[in-house]
């Protein structure tokens, strides 16, 4: 190995576990902290997870925003998530950065999470979204018995860790992945819905 050889990184942030969760969200690794606007899942401000969950929840985009400060209500995230039973962490635990920023191409994953051992903190949790390809990829490596890698917007079942799972792949939240925000609220809405959280 040469001398720039790229650091592992291990995951800067503990599994939000609810123990009530029916939903696991997976993404792929959190970006760079000097992207960080709190110390919780997808703080990068120009991401658009907790616009998605505005629109759908409160149908207002800026519901989890604080807008003057450019930032997220990081409380008010935490509380609902709890509320609905929404637990998160991503598929990679270790990672290298190939390329020192957040692009998902440019992740190379050294340690997978052990998502057996997420599972057994939550009895009631049946239901896997990942949140783009990497972490659906990274999942299906950690999860041999996922067979069938969904398309987006759409699910595939497999038992494992002794109970039946449903995984469903989204689009991913990143502005770099094209797709309107109205379009990306649906996807992840369908989702909601058909898992009763709706």
């Amino acid at each position: 190995m040469s001398s720039s050889e790229q650091t592992i990184e291990t995951h800067p942030l503990k599994p939000f576990l609810p123990q009530n969760a029916k939903l696991l969200m997976l993404g792929s690794f959190p970006p760079p902290k000097e992207r960080w606007k709190m110390d919780f899942y997808y703080p990068n401000y120009q991401n658009d997870m907790w616009r998605i969950f505005g629109v759908i929840f409160f149908n207002n985009k800026d519901y989890f925003l604080d807008l003057p400060n450019k930032n997220f209500k990081e409380q008010l995230i935490k509380d609902f998530l709890i509320e609905k039973g929404i637990a998160i962490f991503d598929t990679s635990y270790q990672i290298i950065r190939l390329k020192g920023n957040a692009a998902d191409k440019f992740l190379q994953i050294e340690t997978a999470t052990d998502i057996k051992q997420l599972l057994d903190q939550m009895p009631n949790c049946h239901n896997i979204m990942t949140t783009g390809d990497k972490a659906t990829d990274t999942l299906m490596l950690s999860m041999p018995e996922m067979t069938e890698k969904p398309q987006i917007g759409h699910s595939s079942k497999a038992i494992f860790a002794d109970r039946e799972i449903t995984l469903y792949r989204m689009p991913s939240s990143s502005r770099a992945y094209p797709l309107a925000l109205d379009k990306k609220a649906e996807a992840y809405q369908n989702l909601f819905k058909e898992i009763g959280l709706l």
